[in-house]
């Protein structure tokens, strides 16, 4: 079995594809040990050390550091922890998120309904695919005044090119096709 690696725009945060499906369906973000209990292949990650979060995709495993170790001292850790998994046959994980851009919270109704489901819409088909191939996800949080609210995840969160992210491009894009869009705001989970 080979597992290639990416870097990501998060020096933190390294992009694992091995070669096989990870997830079917959705994302899963286990950002601290205890939240990868229900995923055997984040816990055998974060057995490692040094491991900040765990995101799996649907053919990637996106892994951040701690602050506290190099990549060149974890990385081949890591890669023998999914190479093992894999190897295995045990199951990639019973819970996490099955994300869509809706991050599963209350559908808005009325006037916001139809601006709403634009914006879902184009977060599912031009900035998720993007966001992906550098080893994230993006959700949608809200709309309110003309505010979109989005959560980051895996290398996205905490990336230092998030705020450009959101600002210059996934903002731009969204007040471009929906005028009703003033600003697009981070949320934390």
């Amino acid at each position: 079995m080979f597992i290639q690696t990416e870097s990501t725009p998060n020096p933190a945060t390294l992009k694992f594809l091995p070669g096989q499906t990870v997830l079917e369906m959705g994302t899963a973000d286990f950002p601290s040990e205890e939240a990868a209990q229900s995923s055997p292949l984040a816990k055998r990650i974060f057995a490692t050390g040094g491991v900040a979060g765990v995101f799996l995709g649907s053919d990637f495993v996106t892994v951040t550091k701690t602050d506290a170790v190099e990549w060149d001292h974890i990385k081949p850790a890591v890669l023998g922890a999914v190479m093992e998994h894999f190897q295995s046959g045990a199951r990639r994980s019973t819970t996490g998120t099955s994300n869509s851009a809706s991050g599963g919270h209350a559908e808005h109704t009325g006037e916001d309904g139809a601006i709403v489901e634009q914006i879902k819409e184009l977060l599912d088909t031009r900035v998720r695919p993007a966001v992906a191939q550098d080893g994230g996800d993006i959700t949608f949080h809200g709309f309110d005044r003309g505010i979109v609210y989005l959560h980051m995840q895996g290398a996205c969160a905490g990336c230092p090119s998030s705020t450009l992210t959101l600002k210059m491009g996934i903002e731009n894009l969204l007040r471009h096709y929906i005028p009703e869009v003033v600003e697009v705001r981070p949320v934390a989970a």
